[in-house]
């Protein structure tokens, strides 16, 4: 992108930050609070613990594997001359409601301490649909530094279905942030060297988009942590139909328009005491930039690949392993999203068995901090689910999701509530 593209569009950046940062949801004190004697006041995890060991290490290296050229290309032929995000967005036919049109149950999953400032749920038919459930989030605040990609501002969501078990992900278009628009694509892997292609079958849990990648968690094989797509090929369906794959008069994606075929994926080299990751995030903070990583309490940091020729994929050596550079251990109960700045590490708890509130926590290797809320100051002040966190470095904003709600809230929101 060229200099005065960057400019022009970091200057628009300012003005909409100025809306975005300063808007109120004005949300109903009965939809974010809960009362003191529904929470529990969470235990104090202490400090991160550096894993340093070979084989501590070693079981976290991932495996990287690249889809042949030669099956993208033939896969391509076989579809039609693959789209782009642009594309994707211009034909957006659903519409995210304002936090104001949501419900109060929708509502009260959001956190309680900070509190949103901007929320939204998805359409009414989306939001009734027990079929499919939102986990993830990434940004074009991830793709690039500005917070643009190309023309338009973007928000990604990775949703499971719960039966099936495919996976999409809801494109929308954040240009206007007083109305949000999106629509879907189907995530998938090609198969028979590009002939066809099958559905990801796999909870998509955490999800980052960096660069032209765009990299998920999956559990659809006995070791794969990621898959890994492009985003410059994004294909069009051609029949609309609840199959996946080809079928006998062309494409089709479970009755979506686009589909996403991965290029490549990630594999644990860990046996099966390796730990997947379930949380993932962008760290623009470090040098080069990286991808971390939260799993079953732990946490892992792989800097990105500094080679023009690998775009958005992980640093690997000559035998296409990635390593972490950095590993910690984490007495945060049921880790799952997660944000890294510097040496500190920001961890979404899980709610406790009564299925109420999770807890936010900052940790790093001297302490560990949490939000606090209500007149006992308990830490069960975060969503009530949330896998995901992703960090828009150009807004200052941490987007999550939680239920039905797609969020934004500061950073240093969260910085000012921990106690």
């Amino acid at each position: 992108m060229g200099a005065r593209g960057r400019h022009r569009r970091r200057k628009r950046g300012r003005a909409l930050r100025a809306v975005l940062t300063g808007a109120a949801l004005g949300l109903t004190a009965a939809a974010t609070m809960i009362s003191a004697s529904q929470a529990t006041v969470g235990s104090d995890p202490g400090a991160l613990k550096p894993l340093t060991s070979a084989s501590e290490l070693g079981k976290s290296e991932l495996r990287e594997t690249l889809e042949p050229q030669k099956s993208l290309d033939r896969l391509a032929r076989a579809m039609g001359h693959p789209v782009g995000v642009d594309a994707v967005l211009k034909s957006a036919d659903h519409t995210l409601r304002d936090a104001a049109d949501c419900t109060t149950d929708e509502k009260a999953t959001l956190p309680v301490e900070p509190a949103a400032t901007r929320a939204y749920c998805w359409d009414s038919g989306d939001a009734a649909d027990p079929a499919w459930t939102p986990r993830s989030v990434t940004t074009s605040g991830d793709a690039d530094e500005d917070g643009w990609w190309g023309s338009n501002r973007v928000i990604l969501s990775g949703w499971t279905a719960n039966t099936r078990g495919l996976a999409k992900v809801a494109f929308v278009n954040a240009a206007d942030p007083a109305r949000l628009t999106y629509t879907w694509a189907l995530l998938a892997v090609p198969t028979d060297g590009g002939r066809d292609y099958r559905g990801l079958v796999s909870k998509v849990s955490g999800m980052v988009w960096y660069e032209d990648k765009l990299l998920v968690t999956t559990t659809s094989g006995a070791r794969d942590a990621l898959y890994v797509y492009d985003m410059n090929r994004i294909q069009r369906t051609t029949v609309t139909a609840s199959a996946v794959g080809r079928v006998r008069d062309g494409w089709s994606a479970a009755g979506y328009q686009y589909v996403l075929p991965a290029v490549g994926s990630y594999r644990l080299a860990g046996g099966s005491s390796a730990v997947r990751p379930v949380g993932l995030s962008l760290d623009r903070s470090s040098v080069p930039d990286s991808l971390v990583a939260s799993g079953a309490k732990r946490l892992w940091r792989y800097p990105f690949s500094r080679d023009p020729a690998r775009p958005g994929l992980l640093a690997t050596d000559s035998a296409g392993r990635a390593v972490p550079e950095e590993a910690y251990a984490t007495k945060v109960s049921g880790t799952g999203g997660v944000l890294a700045n510097g040496s500190s590490w920001y961890l979404g708890g899980a709610a406790g068995t009564d299925g109420g509130r999770g807890s936010m926590w900052r940790q790093d290797t001297s302490d560990a901090k949490a939000t606090e809320c209500g007149a006992d100051e308990t830490h069960r002040c975060w969503s009530t689910q949330s896998d995901s966190l992703s960090y828009w470095q150009e807004t200052g904003e941490v987007w999550s999701v939680s239920g039905r709600m797609l969020f934004a809230l500061p950073l240093t929101s969260i910085d000012r509530s921990l106690g």
